[in-house]
């Protein structure tokens, strides 16, 4: 495929170019593409959407209401009395329970 070009203009791009007579295998060379592109390309297929991933759900989406109830309670506090990533891992180990999460999950929030 070209450089900088979506498939949309690359497509177009093919099809332009054998409307000016260029045999199929010098498309191919041209556009740097595969014999299945051209044919595609020239078939007037429409690209397939990509599908959208599913968010990984994540170990902390269980206690995000109360980790975002303690940020916003922090932004009334003074900066030295605000919770720490250390601190919000301690609360959530100590007073629910949450064995399943680690410290890293938590500091990368």
């Amino acid at each position: 495929m070209g450089n900088s070009q979506s498939k949309v203009d690359l497509y177009a791009a093919i099809r332009q170019d054998h409307r000016l007579g260029m045999s199929l295998r010098a498309l191919q060379r041209r556009h740097n593409v595969t014999w299945r592109t051209v044919r595609r390309a020239l078939d007037g297929q429409w690209l397939k959407p990509r599908k959208r991933q599913r968010r990984k759900e994540s170990r902390l989406d269980p206690y995000m209401p109360l980790i975002d109830g303690i940020l916003r309670a922090d932004l009334d506090a003074p900066p030295k009395q605000r919770h720490t990533a250390q601190r919000i891992f301690d609360r959530l180990v100590e007073g629910l329970e949450a064995d399943d999460i680690s410290y890293s999950t938590v500091g990368s929030m």
